[in-house]
């Protein structure tokens, strides 16, 4: 699998400023598309029973931001949350409850010195596997 991710530097930074925003819990959100590119970012609220370590969101949250998707022509591009204490990698749970084979898993990890990492996934074969993200810098 070569997927390939690019989203423009405006949505990177509304994730990473949630993540930051939500240091000790994961982070949790939305990335639309519309026509063909990354839209919105539609952060949701965290109400795992221990938000440290896991993600569910909020159902009203997450339903008002499909929504808003449907309204606004765009798709579900992405799922994104965050790892307080650990790398971007996808954890047993992350991939059991992955129910979206065509969107993409982004993992910001907040586990780092000074740099977030980012990084993206996708279902194939019954797995997460690694796709290349790349950033467009908007002028």
């Amino acid at each position: 699998m070569n997927a390939e991710l690019v989203l423009p530097r405006k949505l990177v930074n509304q994730v990473l400023t949630h993540a930051q925003q939500n240091e000790h819990t994961e982070a949790c959100g939305l990335i639309s598309t519309s026509d063909g590119n990354p839209a919105h970012y539609y952060a949701v609220k965290n109400i795992a029973a221990d938000p440290s370590t896991h993600f569910e969101m909020e159902p009203e949250q997450q339903i008002a931001a499909m929504k808003r998707m449907r309204e606004h022509g765009e798709d579900l591009l992405a799922i994104v949350h965050s790892h307080p204490e650990s790398p971007p990698l996808p954890s047993a749970t992350d991939m059991q409850e992955a129910g979206y084979p065509h969107a993409y898993y982004i993992i910001v990890s907040l586990n780092t010195r000074g740099v977030l990492e980012m990084r993206g996934y996708k279902i194939a074969n019954g797995d997460m596997q690694p796709v290349d993200m790349h950033y467009e810098h908007e002028d």
